[in-house]
This record gives structure tokens, C-alpha cells and sequence, in this order.
């Protein structure tokens, strides 16, 4: 059965060893942020420094392992629709929004969603490292390493799919930034199989 996340939230649930996660962008041009931890052991989670050293690249896709940071397999990507994702820039927070965006008021972000969604799982806002970030489209320039943010490349229905190489915790969300999302808010899908 296919799940929605709302805009701007975001959900935690368990993953089985063995088991598929298919994240779909719905609309088009929306972000989610995935998170991954040990289930056993939350201590252990997704680690994108651990990741892209042994992948030795910024864009991950089918057939790359995400790593954990005590470098044991959590997720494999197994079908993607759209190749472009990476883990370069951390979940969006009111920091973020006061910060890049002058919000007076800001919003929690879906670093705010990741932390409340896996709290009654032990896991506390310290404990919440980059994520992986579905469908965003961060490109870098070779002479300058600047980065910038530009419209995620997924259309309607385009997904990733991973498998899961140990029993997790899952954080996922619609990413709540709108530069991220080419100025718009949309929902995210997951289906677990």
C-alpha cells in the first residue's frame, strides 16, 4: 500500500532486512530526506561522509550502497528513475530559514519533522546527520566547488527504490525548503514491499 507524506512533514516507521523502500515523487520537483538507523541499535545511522568516500562520488544511484558510520551496509539502491541525489547539503531546519531565508517566524523544517517523527524511537535531535537527500539536484562547479540548488530533475512518478541490508528505523520527508523544491510544496510517497 502506498503511503503520502503531506507538505512540509515528515514520518518515521520500521524497514525489515530484506524488505523495499520505493520513495516517489508524486507531482514532480519535490524533495525527501531519508534517514536510517540500526533498529538493534540506534547508535548506528546513515553516514553520507562514510557513503560517498566509498562510492568515491557525490551522486549516487542504482546499484551504490549507503553506508552506515560504522561503514556497514544499510540501504542499496536498487532501481532509480532520475540518478540524481546526493548528500551534500544537511536536513533544512528554522536555522535555515532564519538563516538563508530571513524568516522571522520560521518553520521546523525537515530537520524539526525528522526529529519529532523518530524520537519515540529513541533517536534525539544530536543524533541526526545529514541525510540523504531524494531527487535534490545540488550541482557543483569544478573550478570554484560552489554549490547551488537547483529544480530537483524528477517528474511526476519518478521514484527510487532501496533495499534494506539490516533491520532499520526509517525517517522520511517532503522536504519543507522551497528554493529545494523549485518554489513549490508537494507530497511524498513510499510504498514498503
Amino acid at each position: 500500500m502506498t503511503e503520502e507524506i503531506a507538505p512540509r512533514t515528515g514520518v518515521a516507521f520500521t524497514l525489515d532486512k530484506g524488505r523495499t523502500l520505493t520513495v516517489i515523487d508524486p507531482c514532480g520537483e519535490q524533495v525527501a530526506d531519508l534517514l536510517a538507523f540500526n533498529r538493534a541499535d540506534v547508535g548506528e545511522g546513515l553516514s553520507g561522509g562514510r557513503t560517498l568516500d566509498y562510492a568515491s562520488k557525490i551522486y549516487l544511484t542504482t546499484g551504490d550502497p549507503l553506508y552506515s558510520n560504522r561503514s556497514n551496509v544499510m540501504l542499496e539502491i536498487i532501481a532509480d528513475d532520475v540518478g540524481r541525489h546526493d548528500f551534500l547539503l544537511t536536513p533544512c531546519s528554522k536555522d535555515t530559514f532564519r538563516i538563508i531565508y530571513g524568516d522571522k517566524d520560521p518553520h521546523r523544517g525537515c530537520f524539526g519533522n525528522l526529529a519529532a517523527a523518530l524520537a519515540p524511537y529513541g533517536v534525539t535531535e544530536d543524533m541526526i546527520p545529514t541525510a540523504f537527500n531524494c531527487f535534490m539536484n545540488v550541482p557543483v562547479d569544478g573550478k570554484t566547488g560552489m554549490l547551488t540548488v537547483e529544480a530537483p530533475l524528477s517528474k511526476a512518478g519518478d521514484a527510487i527504490v532501496f533495499r534494506a541490508g539490516m533491520d532499520l528505523v526509517i525517517g522520511l520527508t517532503a522536504c519543507s525548503a522551497l528554493q529545494s523544491n523549485n518554489g513549490s510544496f508537494k507530497p511524498i510517497h513510499y510504498r514498503i514491499d
